[in-house]
């Protein structure tokens, strides 16, 4: 039966290389597995899966790895942060080849949007060719209206960051990273695609064609919370009113409401259902099952990170062990239930045994241990952030979650340097007495030459474990960091033709595209990543091809 999405008012008003081609098209037919659906449960520790298997809280997950491969070493790149962290499992590389560093970057060769975006890039229609470098705004400040959910329709090209060399043209996420995808190399070989997310920018999956998702879906994770007529969900979820009426006035998003995001994460999951059942995401439209697709859940990075003030819950975890909190037991519970929904219904259209599950997370969540969180300078005025201590006149761009990027606006090395000694002195000051700044030659190492590429931070600070750079008290947690918690996730692959295995061989979540192309019998070189980094598929897992 076909299932409808949302009422209209709910919502708010490649070209392969030719050597690979043929290569590609003519295995696509011959695989064992016909469809991958991938998801990525945002903030997911290999711990946090590890626990719920053993303790019996997710039944579904449990289930699916007695039919798969778990590999409990997995890694993010880093930073671990959304944008590189999906950009990763789609291409198939690290920052050092995609250029996506963080979701809120800079680019020295670009030049600004034409207006200035919402969040306070600045830009201008005279702004290119005559100014270049500009501060990138990969997240929500780039669609039409960020407070739909949405986003007004799509993406503004005004708020994007624009290319001198191209005659000023307007550079879209797709166009940002740097290799293809797999969704590019799966739909020139004839096979459908579709991918579910958070964002507008999550485009990016796209490809440099722009064309390599048929059916694209991003309702705004930080649009203002609204009222899901028509949401369909299995167990007590009821999204018609919804369920958290303290967090839905204009300055809300999602995010701020344990109970409210499992909603918005509804949206994405029957969208899903709809794919499984040969619909396009709302379910309007007779489409094809995927080949490829999938989709990310917000609920647990919500449950591990925020204190809802509002009703005064606290997630996270109760100890280093990562027993969850009551609140993160029912976000990871949440989820379950949603891929046991997947589940039944890829079963009740018989396609089950050819579909593999893929299911990771784009970054981890730092700490686990709710005894080392220090929010610098929430929880001590006497400490400060990193780019305070450099200096705003001195700082082009700055992130700073768990971990602080720094773009000089003087990248010489002498300034660097000064910088750099700054920070040094002031160690205790931003959190860093145990953690590292990275710079020159171990920046180069560790991504590339911020000399040669545009998009290389000039410093990294890594502060120790637990800090997190916040003026206020509502996150107790937060990723971008390189520590343990926030780049250790799970990673299951899960078909019922599979052998229940734990393999504890180091992986990355980087693997995820090859391994995708390999399953479906298509090129793992097809990937431009892949070939630069000599990415491998992941191990033990088994990439015949059926008998005819």
């Amino acid at each position: 039966m076909m299932k409808h999405l949302l009422s209209g008012a709910a919502v708010g008003a490649l070209v392969l290389l030719s050597p690979l081609s043929g290569a590609a098209r003519a295995d696509f037919d011959d695989a064992r597995t016909k469809h991958v659906l991938l998801i990525s449960i945002d903030g997911m520790h290999a711990l946090d899966f590890a626990n719920c298997v053993s303790g019996g809280y997710c039944p579904n997950l449990a289930k699916l790895s007695q039919t798969g491969l778990t590999y409990d070493k997995a890694t993010t790149p880093i930073p671990s942060d959304s944008f590189p962290g999906l950009t990763a499992l789609v291409t198939g590389a690290t920052p050092r080849t995609t250029g996506a560093y963080y979701d809120v970057s800079y680019d020295r060769a670009l030049s600004p949007p034409a207006k200035t975006t919402p969040y306070g890039i600045v830009g201008g229609p005279g702004l290119c060719p005559s100014v270049i470098g500009t501060q990138i705004g990969n997240d929500e400040e780039i669609d039409i209206d960020y407070t739909k959910l949405d986003a007004g329709g799509g993406i503004d090209p005004g708020y994007l960051p624009r290319d001198p060399k191209n005659a000023c043209a307007p550079v879209y996420p797709h166009q940002f990273i740097r290799v293809n995808t797999m969704f590019e190399v799966v739909k020139a070989a004839g096979g459908y695609t579709a991918w579910s997310d958070k964002h507008q920018s999550y485009e990016l999956t796209k490809g440099k064609s722009g064309a390599g998702v048929d059916d694209f879906f991003a309702p705004e994770i930080n649009s203002i919370p609204v009222n899901l007529a028509g949401i369909l969900t299995r167990g007590p979820l009821k999204c018609d009113v919804l369920p958290d009426q303290t967090t839905v006035s204009s300055s809300n998003a999602w995010t701020d409401s344990f109970a409210n995001v499992q909603c918005y994460d509804a949206i994405k999951v029957q969208a899903i259902l709809n794919e499984i059942d040969g619909f396009n995401h709302d379910g309007m439209k007779a489409t094809k099952v995927p080949a490829v697709f999938g989709m990310n859940f917000q609920a647990v990075s919500v449950g591990q990170k925020l204190h809802e003030k509002t009703i005064s819950v606290t997630g996270g975890y109760k100890d280093a062990t990562g027993a969850p909190s009551a609140a993160l037991l029912g976000q990871i519970q949440f989820v379950d239930r949603s891929i046991g929904a997947m589940i039944a219904e890829l079963q009740a259209k018989n396609l089950l045994n050819t579909t593999t599950f893929i299911i990771t997370a784009k970054h981890g969540q730092s700490p686990i241990d709710p005894k080392s969180v220090l929010r610098i300078p929430a929880d001590d005025a006497t400490k400060k952030a990193p780019s305070d201590i450099v200096g705003a006149a001195n700082v082009a761009q700055a992130l700073e979650d768990d971990v602080s990027l720094l773009w000089l606006n003087n990248g010489g090395a002498a300034n660097v340097a000064t910088a750099v000694a700054a920070l040094q002195a002031n160690r205790a000051t931003v959190g860093a007495d145990g953690g590292e700044i990275f710079y020159g030659q171990s920046l180069k190492t560790l991504f590339a030459d911020p000399a040669v590429d545009p998009r290389v931070p000039n410093i990294i600070v890594q502060p120790k474990t637990g800090v997190v750079y916040t003026g206020g008290t509502k996150k107790i947690a937060e990723h971008g960091g390189f520590a343990h918690d926030d780049t250790n996730v799970m990673m299951l692959v899960s078909n019922p033709s599979l052998k229940a295995k734990t393999l504890h061989t180091p992986v990355a979540t980087m693997q995820v595209a090859p391994t995708v192309l390999a399953l479906l019998g298509l090129n793992p070189q097809a990937l431009e990543g892949v070939r630069t980094e000599g990415t491998e598929v992941l191990p033990e897992l088994n990439y015949g091809r059926s008998e005819h």
